[in-house]
C-alpha cells in the first residue's frame, strides 16, 4: 500500500484517500481523521525539541503495524495521503515528518511528502536540526 504525507492545501491525485492527522480539519474536508496520530494539546505551546520529545513519546505508545492497518482500513483500497495544515514548501516543520521517520524505523516503510524528495529521517517536514547530517567520506 502506498502512503504519502501532504497538506490540506495540496490538490491530491484521485487515487489518494485523504486522511487527516491534524487536531482539526478544514470544514470542507470530507475524509476521516486518524486521531492516534494527531499531536497533543501541547502542540502550539512548546519549542521544537520538546515537541519532538512529546510526539515521539506518543508514537512509542502505538503499535506501528496496527497503525498501518488502520490507515489501510481508512483508505479503503486506495493509496493514503496523511494530511495536516503546513504547506509542503513553507519552511515550517510538521509532525507528519515524524510519522514518516517512525514508520521507516519501525517497519521499513518509505513515506514521502507528495511531490517532494525525502522520507524517514530525511522527510522535508522534519526540522533541519532533527535530520541526520551529511555522511562523511571515509579514507580506507
Amino acid at each position: 500500500m502506498k502512503i504519502v504525507t501532504s497538506s490540506f492545501f495540496t490538490k491530491l491525485p484521485v487515487e489518494f484517500a485523504p486522511i487527516s492527522i491534524a487536531r482539526w480539519a478544514p470544514q470542507r474536508f470530507q475524509g476521516p481523521t486518524l486521531r492516534e496520530l494527531t499531536p497533543g494539546e501541547w502542540f502550539r505551546s512548546i519549542d521544537v525539541d520538546e515537541y519532538r520529545r512529546r510526539y515521539l513519546e506518543q508514537l512509542d505508545m502505538l503499535d506501528p503495524r496496527e497503525t498501518v492497518r488502520r490507515i489501510q482500513d481508512l483508505a479503503a483500497g486506495r493509496a493514503a495521503a496523511l494530511l495536516c495544515w503546513e504547506r509542503p514548501r513553507d519552511g515550517n516543520f510538521c509532525h507528519r515528518g515524524y510519522v514518516s521517520a517512525w514508520l521507516r524505523d519501525e517497519l521499513g516503510i518509505d513515506i514521502y511528502e507528495l511531490g517532494l524528495d525525502g522520507c524517514g529521517h530525511h522527510h522535508p517536514k522534519l526540522p533541519e536540526a532533527h535530520r541526520p547530517g551529511p555522511t562523511q567520506p571515509t579514507l580506507l
